[in-house]
């Protein structure tokens, strides 16, 4: 099967199923007989309470992927620039986190429409599509996408070791190392209940947050004010919000995404593939909507806190250097002295379950882009080391704070690099010779081109304006500034100019494959829905999915 994809040039081959992209059959489980337009009225209407049901139950089974997504989008990095902005730009940004779950909602249903519509993931779709050198460039940046989201998860866990057992940062750093690989070996004794038991940790600290803002009450104008007025006021402003957004809508969850629904089981059919796209868009609308409440939770708390009226100067000093590790006394109000033990476990929960799903999105992007497969802990533990080398660095250096902002660098980071997996998925999914009928409509590719070259404007103009600026004033040796500015600019050129190749290229791979018809129409309309043949005719009860993906240990 690596040897056929290997050979694909120009277009992918289809078959009945989907031939060349990778999947097998396998038997549906689901044994619901299809409705007889015989029955009587009173079995009709029987059977429409059971088909509710019976649609509750095939949603049910797709519930995973989108949850275990957003757990990116409450991690440490995360943490980190809601409270940021909380205590120095109070409700003013709240705004660029509802803008940013919105776009991330979006872009996040259209990788999993990818997924189940072209039975390839993002990173596979890219290798087809693009040039061997284009391909490679692509690979890399997706990589340094993971390791810029591991930093985050490195710091925070090292931060909440810190306030446990009160170790250097720098120590805590070291260890992370191997936190995970035990986390990692642990998921043999039940990956259900271990992710449970991340998502209860975490859950705590966001109803700590919910409890608090309850009791500080913050005003309800200004936090209104804040998610609709946009507004970015005050030195830092700009690069805090291009922080926030990178946080927000990762790169390597787009790969994630796209690969986690192709370990479901859909039918090739329209209806069936128009169900599975409608029930991902759903999960992921619930799972980000209580990421939205949890972050827009934290900037209010610190908002609230920081800005009140007769404070303390304790208080004050903690408000001006705020970060993760000094977080914990925003708690104290409804936990009192547990406040720090609370936050510290749930801070480790939420580094750790984010650091496994950066491990499962770099399998997918080593195994899409070069068709190499790593065991989990093997990948692991080269990304982290990666990781760890700039963590340690700078948090020998710095201590907390420098840490602390090298957390805002790597959510700027990835930022930067948004535009590398957020065009090729957009059009890919617009594109009929990748999807289909399934391609995306007219309004959500107007309304996610202008999300995405709003915010790519927004961070070249930031990226070229700041660059500007450090040069005028800084207080290098001229000889030193020319070199520095000879190197930056021809490869903020080449930045810029890799984004447009990328947008004005026209695909020519074709991938999409035509969904199965069969000749009988109750044979088609139990196809259509995923059920067994029951009439005799053409066998049909074998779906499609995908081989490499079905012994990925996720929640069914």
């Amino acid at each position: 099967m690596q040897k056929q994809q290997q050979q694909v040039n120009d277009v992918v081959p289809s078959s009945t199923w989907g031939g060349g992209s990778n999947r097998i059959a396998a038997i549906n489980l689901e044994e619901t007989p299809s409705a007889n337009i015989t029955d009587s009225p009173d079995k009709q209407f029987d059977h429409n309470e059971d088909s509710v049901k019976s649609r509750w139950r095939k949603f049910l089974t797709y519930v995973g992927p989108g949850f275990l997504v957003s757990i990116a989008y409450i991690d440490p990095g995360n943490l980190e620039t809601d409270l940021q902005a909380g205590a120095s730009y109070r409700f003013e940004q709240l705004w660029v986190i509802l803008i940013g779950l919105i776009f991330a909602l979006i872009i996040q249903s259209l990788a999993a429409n990818l997924g189940v519509s072209t039975g390839k993931h993002l990173s596979e779709l890219c290798k087809f599509e693009y040039p061997k050198y284009m391909k490679y460039c692509l690979w890399l940046l997706a990589e340094v996408a993971v390791i810029a989201a591991d930093i985050p998860e490195v710091i925070g866990t090292a931060f909440a070791l810190n306030i446990l057992f009160h170790i250097p940062v720098w120590t805590g750093v070291l260890i992370t190392g191997l936190s995970t690989l035990l986390l990692l070996g642990l998921q043999k004794y039940g990956i259900r209940k271990l992710e449970l038991l991340i998502s209860l940790l975490i859950l705590v600290m966001a109803v700590c947050f919910f409890a608090e803002m309850a009791y500080v009450k913050p005003p309800a104008g200004a936090v209104i004010e804040g998610l609709f007025v946009p507004k970015l006021s005050g030195q830092g402003a700009v690069g805090n919000a291009i922080a926030l957004l990178g946080a927000l809508i990762m790169p390597h969850n787009l790969f994630l995404h796209s690969a986690l629904v192709l370990s479901r089981k859909v039918p090739n059919s329209v209806h069936s593939i128009n169900d599975a796209c409608r029930y991902y868009l759903m999960e992921s609308g619930f799972a980000l909507f209580i990421a939205f409440l949890i972050n827009a939770a934290i900037v209010s708390v610190s908002s609230t806190i920081c800005s009140a009226n007769n404070v303390s100067d304790e208080i004050v000093n903690q408000c001006n250097n705020l970060n993760l590790d000094s977080a914990p006394f925003l708690l104290k109000n409804v936990l009192g002295r547990s406040s720090s033990t609370i936050y510290a476990i749930a801070l480790l929960a939420s580094g750790q379950s984010s650091t496994i799903t950066g491990t499962y999105s770099g399998q997918f992007i080593m195994q899409g882009f070069l068709d190499l497969r790593m065991k989990k802990w093997t990948r692991n533990l080269m990304t982290r080391c990666i990781a760890i080398t700039p963590s340690l660095i700078v948090s020998i250096i710095g201590g907390a704070k420098g840490a602390a902002q090298l957390i805002i660098i790597t959510s700027m980071v990835l930022a930067f690099e948004l535009p590398f997996a957020l065009i090729p998925l957009l059009k890919f999914s617009s594109s009929t010779s990748k999807m289909g009928p399934h391609k995306n409509s007219i309004y959500i590719m107007v309304i996610s081109w202008i999300l995405c070259v709003g915010m790519t404007v927004f961070s070249v103009y930031y990226l070229s304006t700041a660059f500007v600026g450090w040069l005028i004033h800084n207080k290098l040796p001229k000889v030193a500034t020319v070199f520095i500015g000879i190197i930056v600019f021809p490869l903020m050129l080449i930045y810029v100019l890799a984004i447009i190749y990328l947008t004005f290229r026209k695909d020519t791979v074709v991938t999409f494959v035509e969904p199965e018809k069969l000749d009988h129409p109750v044979s088609q309309d139990n196809m259509e829905h995923g059920q067994n043949n029951s009439c005799g005719v053409d066998p049909v009860d074998r779906i499609p999915y995908r081989e490499d993906l079905a012994d990925i240990p996720l929640p069914e």
